[in-house]
């Protein structure tokens, strides 16, 4: 090459992005991202119907678990991985793989199956929101990219709006060419996942510099040896024992694995998948922090409500969805409320600080809804606990990507991810495991309330509930008349929605008491998110684009 074509290129390379450029790169970007938006609401949304006719209600938490696990585990390693080789190989890779997971989906006979391919989904889905949000840290200014948040913010709206109403769709089809209605909820992934792999191979253009690095496989293989067996115990406790053989083990190991990626981090210094010395940053540190701690919250929420809505509320899997989008709502505004008030100031420590408040106070009045508690009130709580999400999401992710070198913000971006998705992972299988090690409990206890009542008596002398009525008595006089009851119900939960609303009174007092402890614990852990996020520093943001910065840097080196 000469040097004149040399110099042209590194002027060029020193302009910033048009806004025209700008929005070509993010039509791929949204392509990914609405793939993986839109799956989680219709998996979300159908995930009752699919435990049902699996028979592994009480194994739900497997399908999600095992997707966010392998999520979270390799979401550093794109980060790492995009900062050396470059972002759009990665981001290709990744919505591959995610479509070959949904595919194994679709062939799914049992919820370990279905969690088994959820967990190779998964391995996909770490790379698609992380690596699209370094992307536009690496192309965007942070006092500037307000101005494109909306345009993931209608990805997530429009996502959050028709994943509902397909995924209730094909949960409740029998059959659709000849294939379960419910198998549609992954299989529909096909298609979208096509176009996406066509918008971002012919959009996605950017100059990238290889930088040379190791890559830290062993620390990768030690994250995930110390993350999985602590997930497994979270999971698995409460039939298990807390104290049990398996579950010490998995403390064991997992606590072994941890103190050994510590050192293999601390030893590989820069070239680690999750450099230490970053988290000294006291911005990064905090933030990180504070994100594990509304993941857990966030995504235990997340996953009680549709449950409350679809069991206790009799809501069809289309009609929970929708119900939720108060929740959606809250989220769109905070987030570009938030996103406008931080590009004319340049001010965000604020928004974070009220956000953890107001998920604090949401899952602390959610812990007093109960069975009967009308639904305009629950959906009044979703839009705060939503406007809370929303003023967290951006603006960690914003100081993160802000307070790193641009050499780091594929590292740093996949940082802020991973520990959201810790949280989530965490809050998912503990939320779960506490619901379901509650629910025969409660049951049992509403048993007791309600059975001797005039109105239950009667329903049971109804002809119409004969079939209820006599097996009710056959369980009764063997003596375990509520544990059967609470047994059938995890297994399977839909003859709730056809069953005389009298007889499903103290199921659905059951499961509402066991909720309100799990949103209770979800707002202690917000108290301590609360004190935490205090400690966030407000730093100046960063007028120009880390993509330009490094150009910058660039040409000045080969000067």
């Amino acid at each position: 090459m000469s040097a004149a074509s040399t110099s042209a290129d590194a002027t060029a390379s020193e302009q910033p992005l048009t806004h025209r450029q700008i929005v070509t790169i993010l039509i791929g970007l949204m392509s990914g991202m609405f793939l993986a938006a839109l799956d989680q609401t219709i998996v979300a949304t159908a995930i009752r119907t699919i435990a049902d006719d699996l028979q592994g209600l009480e194994h739900q938490a497997w399908a999600t678990t095992a997707y966010l696990i392998t999520a979270t585990i390799v979401t550093p390693l794109y980060g790492k991985l995009s900062d050396i080789y470059g972002r759009k190989k990665f981001f290709v890779t990744a919505i591959t793989i995610f479509v070959l997971g949904s595919i194994l989906c679709t062939f799914s006979t049992s919820m370990i199956e279905l969690a088994f391919f959820r967990a190779v989904q998964g391995l996909g889905a770490g790379g698609l929101f992380s690596l699209a949000l370094a992307i536009v840290g690496d192309i965007v200014p942070p006092r500037e990219r307000a101005k494109y948040q909306g345009y993931f913010l209608a990805v997530f709206g429009t996502s959050s709006v028709l994943g509902p109403v397909i995924g209730g769709f094909l949960a409740g089809a029998d059959s659709i060419l000849g294939v379960t209605g419910w198998r549609w909820v992954f299989l529909v992934n096909v298609p979208i996942g096509i176009a996406a792999l066509t918008l971002v191979s012919k959009t996605l253009h950017l100059r990238h510099t290889r930088l040379d690095h190791r890559i830290d496989w062993s620390g990768a293989a030690l994250l995930s040896v110390s993350l999985v067996p602590l997930l497994l115990v979270s999971e698995q406790g409460r039939e298990w024992g807390w104290t049990s053989g398996n579950a010490i083990a998995c403390y064991a190991v997992g606590v072994l694995a941890a103190a050994a990626f510590f050192w293999q981090e601390a030893r590989m210094g820069e070239e680690a998948i999750l450099p230490l010395a970053m988290f000294k940053n006291r911005t990064v540190g905090v933030s990180s922090l504070a994100s594990v701690l509304i993941g857990i919250a966030m995504f235990g929420g997340l996953a009680s409500l549709p449950l409350y809505l679809q069991i206790v509320k009799g809501a069809t899997p289309t009609e929970a969805g929708l119900l939720l989008l108060p929740m959606t709502l809250g989220i769109m505004t905070g987030s570009i409320s938030s996103g406008q008030v931080i590009s004319r100031t340049g001010r965000y420590r604020i928004f974070p600080v009220v956000g953890v408040g107001l998920l604090m106070v949401s899952l602390f009045v959610f812990h007093y809804i109960h069975f009967d508690t009308p639904l305009w009130q629950t959906m009044i709580v979703m839009v705060f606990f939503g406007l809370g999400l929303g003023f967290n999401f951006q603006p960690l992710t914003l100081a993160v990507q802000n307070a790193v070198p641009p050499q780091q913000i594929g590292v740093a971006t996949s940082t802020a991810t991973f520990t959201r998705q810790i949280g989530g992972t965490i809050g998912t299988a503990v939320f779960l495991s506490i619901l379901f090690s509650l629910v025969p409990e409660k049951i049992a206890s509403a048993m007791k309330v309600v059975v001797p009542t005039p109105q239950f008596q009667e329903a049971l002398r109804d002809p119409a509930n004969a079939a209820f009525a006599k097996e009710f008595a056959q369980s009764q006089s063997s003596g375990g008349g509520s544990a059967a009851a609470s047994s059938g119900v995890l297994q399977d939960s839909s003859f709730l929605s056809s069953l005389d609303e009298r007889l499903a009174k103290p199921f659905l007092m059951g499961f509402s008491d066991a909720m309100d402890h799990v949103f209770l614990v979800g707002a202690a852990v917000m108290v301590i998110g609360f004190v935490v996020m205090w400690f966030l520093p407000e730093v100046e943001l960063r007028k120009g684009s880390a993509y330009q910065e490094r150009a910058d840097a660039e040409a000045e080196a080969k000067v």
